[in-house]
């Protein structure tokens, strides 16, 4: 099984800035049985890439309830460094579809990323509570989504966030780095002072 995947997206960031970026996803939103993957996103399932396009596709969906699968056993931490050895990344967004469903879930991210210092791990997530009360790794950047139940929680003069706009031109003049194209220039590597990260409505 494929755990570390690129989507059209990060092949382009791989390209334009010379890095090895990959993916890592499970179902949007919920699995196959109707777990939630997604708890509380909110407004973000109406427009969200993730149950649209390529994603839908029918070789693919099996694929990332597999994952799913296994993020729940002791044997994911594993798997994953096995997947790093082989495929060598640079950096990993975790979750290009999905999210944290659960602490336990998150904590064996952690550990991946501890037991990987030289890979660098982000994530866009609407699981403000959880991920203000954890302590991350520095490896690790978390870009909060402006679209979620618990968006009420995010401190935006603080907080690096996400929000999403009709244009490039509304995008711009509201102070927002466009990481449309290049997902890295939504993390604190590529933008340290800016953390006011924008997307455009696809």
């Amino acid at each position: 099984m494929n755990l570390l995947t690129q989507n059209s997206k990060l092949k382009r960031t791989s390209k334009e800035l010379g890095l090895r970026v990959f993916n890592f996803g499970i179902p949007a939103y919920k699995s196959a049985s109707g777990k939630l993957t997604c708890p509380f996103a909110d407004e973000c399932v109406k427009f969200c890439y993730a149950k649209k396009g390529a994603y839908i596709w029918s070789n693919v969906q099996p694929a990332f309830e597999k994952r799913y699968q296994l993020t729940k056993t002791d044997e994911f931490v594993e798997s994953m460094i096995d997947e790093i050895i082989k495929k060598r990344p640079d950096y990993i967004r975790v979750h290009d579809s999905g999210d944290y469903y659960s602490k336990k879930y998150l904590n064996k991210w952690i550990m991946i990323a501890e037991l990987h210092p030289e890979v660098k791990f982000y994530s866009y997530t609407n699981c403000v509570n959880m991920l203000k009360n954890v302590d991350l790794p520095d490896n690790y950047d978390i870009i909060f989504s402006d679209s979620g139940k618990q968006k009420h929680m995010i401190d935006q003069t603080i907080d690096r966030h996400t929000k999403i706009f009709d244009s490039q031109d509304e995008l711009m003049s509201n102070g927002y780095i466009d990481a449309s194209k290049i997902d890295l220039y939504a993390t604190k590597w590529f933008n340290k002072d800016n953390i006011n990260v924008g997307l455009i409505a696809h």
